[in-house]
């Protein structure tokens, strides 16, 4: 938990390091109007016109010029945080940032202003009603995204496309309580409530809003995320030369000496925006090697953890025992897609196939050279399939792991609400249940339900300055 929410407090705004402009941002909390116009004094020796950029000295304590740059002043409540905030811009050298930091501190301290901890700046921001949490969340999703999809559904979900879609669905949830509680409280009313409100058709309408919320949001996660993929079986069946050509460069060693990999080798390449973490690991083979050991043991270490594996097999000879007795070991309910690789050595052509039936774990098979490049984007699709992304769907968003928690919660409680729907009138009160219970789940999504023990975990991650 963070120290006090009113506390005044500075920080570096910007990254670490050496750049033409350096921030040093303060939000006054409590000490408000009067702090910040003794603090511009202190330190600019002027009051600043709001929301205008003025260019003046930062002066030290005996009046000195530590730099120069522009100073900006938000009054309350047209701020980041909602609060008085002051930003200084100089030039971006770690002392000067430094140096102006510390000045600021000391010409604070009667107003006992303190060093921000990470993402206390926009945890202000969302209690004071600037960002709702899906929203300020989005604010660390957009510096951290990896892919120029993840950014752009990263800014749709900070501008608030997906609190939108939520607070959508809670209200519907709650129009749908008012008529339960409604029919509950006068009871003397003989009406037949389920259809003269059409309240199965509500629910219904709002279950399937919820599934399409939620399926934007499982691809917003995998934006995030990306997937663990594992390539793995037994030496010299061309795991290395796979993961030079998805990645495209020559990041692992190849030789036709088995063994050659002893260690995992990770690269994060791109297909389609979706980040996927690619694992090359040690052949699979008994050994009485010490150190290729420990290759083998956390190869299988990697395949426990995977999203999906990539079974390597020579295309030559097929699957035999060894490879059956690799497969078999491989946790179940893992995609595992079966690479025949070294096509170009038997003259067969490049194919897809998928081997699994419904019912039966998602087992596909992909014939490629990897040597020459023949087939990959076969196994492209076929990762892309296995993620579930759907190329050109503009309206995904960002989301986050405790986001899809709260949505498939929000689902089995609507699914509860339906089926006592479809009850007598005594069923009523755990249909109205169910249905609070939903709208608690979608509301912890914006923030409007959220321990204070969640908030902490959450901006504790952020950087500091933001």
């Amino acid at each position: 938990m963070l120290a006090t929410d009113s506390d005044p407090i500075v920080a570096i705004a910007t990254a670490p390091g050496r750049g033409g402009i350096g921030v040093v941002r303060v939000s006054f909390g409590r000490a408000g109007e009067a702090a910040a116009r003794a603090l511009m004094q202190a330190l600019c020796g002027q009051p600043l016109a709001p929301r205008h950029a003025s260019y003046v000295p930062f002066l030290d304590q005996s009046g000195n010029a530590l730099d120069r740059g522009i100073a900006l002043y938000f009054p309350a409540p047209h701020s980041y945080t909602g609060e008085h905030v002051l930003e200084l811009q100089g030039h971006g050298g770690p002392i000067v940032m430094q140096l102006l930091l510390q000045r600021c501190i000391d010409a604070g301290r009667a107003f006992a202003l303190r060093l921000a901890e990470p993402g206390e700046f926009t945890r202000r921001a969302f209690l004071n009603d600037k960002l709702d949490l899906a929203q300020a969340e989005a604010v660390a999703d957009l510096i951290e995204a990896s892919t120029e999809a993840a950014a752009r559904s990263a800014g749709r979900s900070l501008e608030g496309a997906f609190s939108r879609d939520i607070h959508t669905l809670v209200e519907d949830v709650i129009t749908l309580r008012m008529l339960v509680e409604a029919t509950l409280d006068f009871p003397e009313e003989e009406i037949d409530f389920l259809e003269a409100a059409d309240a199965r058709g509500k629910l219904a309408h709002i279950r399937e809003r919820l599934a399409q919320v939620l399926a934007d949001a499982r691809q917003g996660a995998l934006l995030r995320e990306g997937l663990s993929v594992v390539l793995a079986g037994q030496p010299n069946v061309g795991k290395s030369s796979l993961l030079n050509a998805l990645a495209g460069a020559e990041l692992a060693i190849v030789t036709p000496i088995a063994g050659t990999t002893r260690d995992k080798v990770s690269q994060t390449i791109q297909i389609e925006g979706i980040p996927l973490h690619v694992i090359d690991t040690a052949g699979l083979r008994e050994t009485e090697d010490e150190v290729e050991k420990i290759g083998i043991a956390r190869t299988w270490n990697e395949i426990e953890r995977a999203d999906v594996v990539l079974h390597l097999l020579d295309a030559r000879v097929g699957s035999t025992g060894e490879d059956h007795a690799i497969a078999a070991r491989f946790p179940a309910g893992v995609p595992v897609v079966r690479v025949l690789n070294k096509t170009d050595l038997t003259g067969l052509a490049t194919s897809v196939a998928r081997l699994g039936g419904e019912s039966d774990a998602d087992v596909s098979e992909v014939r490629l050279s990897a040597k020459k490049g023949e087939g990959i984007d076969l196994l492209r699709a076929q990762l892309l399939r296995i993620a579930g992304w759907q190329a050109g769907a503009e309206s995904v968003y960002l989301a986050r792991e405790r986001h899809l928690i709260a949505l498939r919660a929000a689902q089995d409680h609507l699914a509860l609400a339906a089926d006592h729907a479809n009850q007598n009138a005594q069923a009523l009160d755990l249909f109205a249940e169910e249905l609070r219970l939903a709208q608690e789940q979608l509301n912890s999504i914006t923030g409007e339900f959220t321990s204070d023990d969640l908030l902490g975990v959450i901006f504790s991650r952020f950087c500091i300055g933001k």
